[in-house]
């Protein structure tokens, strides 16, 4: 937008008309480059060069990955110990391969990282990215617009001492965790859906040398889903035709078991695919989804229209970064009400450690067909029909609860992970809807 209006200030329209021949008359733009009219601090040149860079940088992709879309692993963090699902990213030159969390809740991509001899280098069970063994690793300068302005949003730090100086950030999550570290501009390789390989150059990322929190644990980092300018998926749609999907396997599931986070078009469409507006503009940098109510069985639920409405402070997004669904009191009252008439038989339980309500013995046995067939209802008519073990679910041996947290009043209406399993699920954000169908996820 700011680039808009400054060449619009730099070109001066001039029209000559010759007065003896309508046949002669011409128009002439005279054009002034910018800097000739408004002279800037040498960093502005290193602005210039990242513009520049990043404009051939696409020129060139767009080319090489043309026709094909891209993949990632993506596996249930189980077997680490985490809520959370994870993909192999491959960063650096040459490649290095590191585990991070998926997260469409976050707009930053970060590794573990060592940067002039700073950052967890001797920290066991982690992979170490070291930032000066890589030969396209670029520190963004604490100096330019790029981290002056650009990733305020991203909690840039004001602190520069000298020119030389890289951007610093003190990225903060909703859940309390953070990450500290300097920003960088990387090359990522990636698998394509045709069997060949491609770099993406010039991405944004966070080498942090100092990270804390439950979210992380198991992971080497982040892959930030989010859409924002600096974000992954801004890169990554951009080259591979404005859409990526993922399909994620039962929050169980082994390491060994895995899906593909895809940037692209899917193969097939099924015949159970269901489409709904995707608002990316109504809680940015979040994927909100219009949902107008809840329905357990035939009966719709009684729930205020004001806990969907976001210009409310309502509101529902999709989170793969969040593990369980998070209501507005006035929605989880009335859903966890209906479903425990339906385990009136079972004895309520409190696991320790398990932040939930509603939890239940069930080593006397437990139908799950009985429960009632819970449905979130969209705007438009698209309906999405969770798998039943996708909300009441396994917390311990011998012990389900109903996979739901109170959120408070108003608050943002949170859609997670073990509720979105076994569904696969594209985000179309230049068309911005959101597709999803039923899946197996092999």
């Amino acid at each position: 937008m700011k680039r808009t209006r400054a060449l619009s200030c730099l070109i001066t329209m001039l029209l000559i008309a010759a007065a003896d021949s309508a046949e002669e008359t011409v128009m002439r733009l005279e054009m002034s480059h910018r800097d000739t009219l408004f002279p800037t601090s040498s960093h502005r040149i290193e602005d210039i060069i990242s513009e520049d860079q990043k404009r051939h940088s696409l020129i060139s992709q767009k080319r090489k990955t043309s026709g094909g879309g891209a993949k990632l692993p993506l596996r249930s963090g189980s077997d680490y110990g985490a809520a959370q699902y994870f993909a192999d990213v491959r960063v650096g030159t040459p490649a290095k391969m590191f585990r991070v969390v998926v997260d469409t809740g976050s707009e930053l991509t970060w590794v573990n990282c060592r940067f002039r001899g700073k950052g967890k280098g001797r920290e066991k069970k982690r992979r170490v990215f070291r930032a000066e063994e890589s030969s396209s690793f670029r520190q963004v300068g604490c100096l330019t617009q790029t981290c002056k302005v650009d990733l305020t949003n991203l909690f840039s730090l004001s602190n520069c001492p000298t020119p030389s100086t890289p951007c610093s950030y003190d990225y903060r999550y909703s859940d309390g965790s953070a990450a500290q570290g300097v920003f960088a501009k990387e090359t990522f390789t990636v698998g394509l859906t045709n069997g060949r390989v491609a770099r993406l150059h010039g991405l944004l990322i966070g080498c942090s040398s100092s990270f804390d929190g439950d979210s992380f644990q198991g992971a080497d980092g982040v892959l930030g889903l989010a859409l924002s300018d600096y974000s992954f998926t801004s890169k990554a749609t951009n080259l591979f035709g404005g859409k990526f999907s993922y399909c994620l396997v039962d929050h169980r599931s082994h390491k060994n078991v895995s899906s593909y986070l895809t940037f692209g078009s899917t193969t097939t469409k099924a015949t159970s695919t269901r489409t709904t507006p995707l608002d990316l503009n109504l809680i940015p940098p979040f994927y909100a989804i219009n949902i107008i109510g809840i329905s357990l069985g035939n009966d719709m639920l009684d729930i205020p229209m004001q806990v969907w409405d976001a210009t409310s402070g309502g509101g529902t997004i999709l989170d793969s970064g969040t593990s369980l669904t998070l209501l507005a009191e006035a929605a989880y009252r009335p859903v966890v009400s209906g479903l425990e008439r339906y385990l009136v038989g079972l004895k309520r339980v409190k696991p320790e450690g398990v932040p939930i309500e509603y939890c239940f013995d069930v080593t006397s046995g437990f139908n799950e067909s009985k429960l009632p067939q819970l449905m979130f209802h969209f705007k438009g008519g698209a309906r999405f029909e969770p798998h039943r073990r996708s909300y009441v679910i396994d917390a311990a041996h011998g012990v389900k609860c109903l996979g739901f947290v109170s959120a408070g009043a108003p608050a943002t209406n949170v859609v997670g992970n073990i509720m979105q399993q076994n569904y696969l699920w594209e985000f179309d954000v230049v068309a911005s809807t959101l597709s999803f169908a039923p899946s197996t996820c092999l």
